[in-house]
């Protein structure tokens, strides 16, 4: 969705008024009771994917001093993840005390209903309107389709003064009373996107111009005199696609003319506002020049520029802001650019990042420019082959140092009895280089081995670095927790859950046989395009989730709930818990899970089916998460992201537990956390909680 901020200082005040007031993400909080001061003090760290093993591992090995420390006087324990073992749920799950039937949040895409068509969750959002393809009549909008109530938002309605920073699924952020929130993952780029990159090269074909696979924007660049000029793609604008819809809506009709119809061909091949950008380069030169909106900058090969504010116009009176960084890649014999994600500028962000609104401005005042959005990392591009290990490690410690910045600035003040922060740099660095300490990982390389297969080693022991100077600042008396969403595991092989249907019989094609062709269906199946809904009674969305063609729930249901749904059930995940790698006979899942057995709750008509649960080694594969068919079930991961928890079987994929106090329990789980600082805080625990206090 564009994202839009109302320029209206050149119009009436009035107007001013109407068209300035910005999307939200809730009702606001009501103000609840006046502020006090909890019996104790709570500070809550979170490193996402933080891994006991390896965090059991490093400690013996001396590498973990203050991690040891913690575990040696209070508490290190494996905490149990949620179903599944992703991000998203979990860290959801961490905020409310609550499964995630309850609060929403099942995996980072969800499933329309009537189209079948993947989306991602966390959130939904509405466009901004205009009048007269100028005037911003009503705002963006964006809503969080996660239920439950954070233990933070409990706690300031009792009184309680909180800082939350960056934790995941606080996006858009929510109002919390006597607190200030700094949004994190699902917080966009500015073209509304988890982070699209940018590459810009000499050596770029036509052929590889345009979008990538994993959220990337690839240009040539052509030289005449030393000078390129080139784009910048930035977000949608909001005035076109109003246009588009409405001139479709009288398609629909049967009332276009032929200019309109001309109109709509014309917006239908590119409404994204275009920022121009000059490149100035001699080749073997070592350096470039790049100049956009004014600003100039030149750069040698392996440099990085500082934050580039960008402005992207829709109108003469509706803009957003952005900012970006620009590093060289090489400047010699050819010239290689690499633009990270439009980050929302937060002095001055489109849609609130914070709350209150001017919390993320504040911010910037106080420390500069810092990345807000919430995937921070750059491990798209490295993904992608565009940026290799070296490039992508520094970017990592930036994403690390702006977080510690948030940390600490908050720490300057006394004046608040919880905070609670996560730093997601543990779980990227996991993500694209468990390779490197897998020698069984199709992609391990013994050479880039030797130069960083330390590298996750590197980022726990900056974790333990952390630990160890914000306990220095905390007061003796707070209760501190170390924690983490998950564990990790080796990534080795895709299993490809929607080809695995279609050679069952439970996921049919138009055309199709009974004994269908997988080289004919291959390509066919992304988005579930050609599927035969009449004839289908499972397909498979996500990094797991396995869903029922349900009459009634479903636009086109074929399966009858009650005796035929639990048949189903019971069949494929029997079927499916048996399967076996092709190449090395291992057990491929651990367990399958059906959803009444590991779900509760109001949100449950939302929820997969099945839930599969992956042993070691194994994931869903790439094209299989959109709903894409295969030549095999299972194949080699040929991906530099080599490391993974998502749906990997809730028994083997815990995160971490560190804390200054004794806990009353050995099996301990995310739910847990809301209630344990609840009481702490001394405030009442709400009834609807799944998890119960540690101490």
């Amino acid at each position: 969705m564009p994202l839009v901020v109302e320029k209206s200082r050149l119009i009436p005040v009035v107007l001013a008024m109407v068209l300035a007031s910005p999307g939200c993400s809730k009702s606001p909080a009501t103000p609840g009771k006046p502020v006090r001061r909890a019996p104790e003090r709570v500070f809550v760290i979170g490193f996402d994917g933080m891994d006991p093993t390896l965090a059991r591992q490093f400690m013996d090995e001396g590498k973990l001093p203050n991690l040891k420390k913690l575990a040696e006087q209070g508490t290190f324990t494996p905490l149990g993840s949620t179903q599944p073992s992703e991000s998203a749920t979990a860290w959801a799950s961490f905020a409310t005390g609550v499964n995630p039937g309850k609060h929403n949040i099942y995996d980072f895409l969800v499933r329309d209903f009537d189209t079948y068509l993947p989306d991602l969750s966390m959130s939904k959002k509405e466009p901004p309107e205009f009048l007269w393809g100028l005037l911003q009549t009503k705002p963006p909008k964006v809503e969080s389709t996660r239920g439950g109530t954070s233990f933070w938002v409990h706690a300031g309605r009792d009184g309680i003064k909180s800082t939350i920073v960056t934790v995941p699924v606080t996006f858009p952020p929510e109002e919390v009373a006597h607190g200030d929130l700094l949004s994190g993952l699902p917080l966009p780029d500015i073209r509304g996107t988890i982070g699209t990159f940018y590459y810009w090269a000499t050596d770029l074909s036509s052929f590889e111009e345009g979008n990538t696979e994993f959220g990337g924007y690839l240009k040539g660049l052509v030289f005449q005199n030393g000078v390129a000029e080139t784009v910048l793609r930035g977000p949608e604008n909001p005035i076109l696609k109003q246009e588009e819809t409405s001139l479709r809506k009288k398609r629909k009709e049967g009332s276009l003319s032929d200019a309109d119809k001309a109109r709509l061909e014309e917006l239908g091949k590119n409404k994204d506002v275009l920022v121009p950008m000059k490149v100035r380069w001699t080749e073997g030169s070592g350096q470039a020049e790049i100049e956009m909106q004014g600003t100039k900058l030149t750069l040698k090969a392996g440099e990085w520029s500082a934050w580039l504010p960008l402005t992207f116009k829709y109108s003469v009176l509706a803009s957003a802001h952005g900012m970006l960084q620009i590093h060289v890649i090489r400047a010699d014999k050819e010239l290689q650019l690499y633009g990270s994600p439009v980050n929302l500028d937060p002095r001055d962000p489109p849609l609130p990042i914070s709350k209150p609104d001017d919390f993320s401005a504040r911010l910037a005042k106080q420390i500069g420019l810092y990345r807000t959005i919430g995937w921070a990392e750059a491990t798209w591009p490295l993904n992608e082959g565009r940026i290799d290990e070296a490039t992508f490690l520094y970017d990592c410690d930036r994403a690390f140092d702006d977080r510690e910045k948030l940390i600490f600035k908050g720490l300057e003040s006394d004046d608040w009895d919880l905070m609670v922060a996560a730093i997601e740099t543990t779980d990227r660095i996991s993500h694209m280089m468990w390779r490197l300490i897998d020698p069984k990982h199709p992609m391990y390389d013994a050479a880039l081995a030797a130069r960083y297969g330390d590298a996750i080693e590197k980022v726990y022991r900056r974790a333990d670095d952390l630990v160890g100077r914000i306990q220095a600042k905390l007061p003796k008396e707070v209760a501190f927790f170390v924690m983490s969403d998950h564990g990790f595991h080796s990534f080795r092989r895709g299993v490809n859950l929607n080809t695995w249907l279609v050679e069952n019989g439970y996921q049919v094609f138009q055309g199709q046989g009974d004994k269908p062709a997988l080289a004919e269906l291959v390509g066919r199946g992304k988005f579930f395009d050609g599927v035969d809904w009449s004839r289908t009674r499972a397909y498979a969305v996500g990094l797991g989730q396995i869903y029922f063609n349900l009459r009634g729930r479903e636009g086109q249901g074929i399966v009858a709930a009650g005796a035929e749904y639990k048949a189903l059930q019971d069949e494929i995940a029997s079927k499916l818990v048996e399967l076996t790698d092709p190449d090395t006979g291992e057990k491929i899942f651990r367990a399958v899970y059906r959803r009444d057995d590991i779900y509760k709750g109001e949100y449950i008509r939302n929820a997969p089916d099945l839930q599969v649960g992956f042993n070691d080694g194994y994931r869903v594969g790439w094209q299989d998460t959109l709903g894409g068919v295969n030549r095999a079930v299972v194949e080699n991961n040929t991906r530099k992201w080599s490391g993974d928890h998502c749906a990997t079987a809730t028994e083997i994929s815990g995160g971490v537990l560190f804390s200054n106090r004794k806990i009353n329990t050995t099996s301990p789980t995310l739910m847990d956390l809301s209630p344990t600082v609840l009481k702490l805080l001394g405030v009442p625990l709400p009834g609807d909680l799944d998890g119960k206090p540690l101490m």
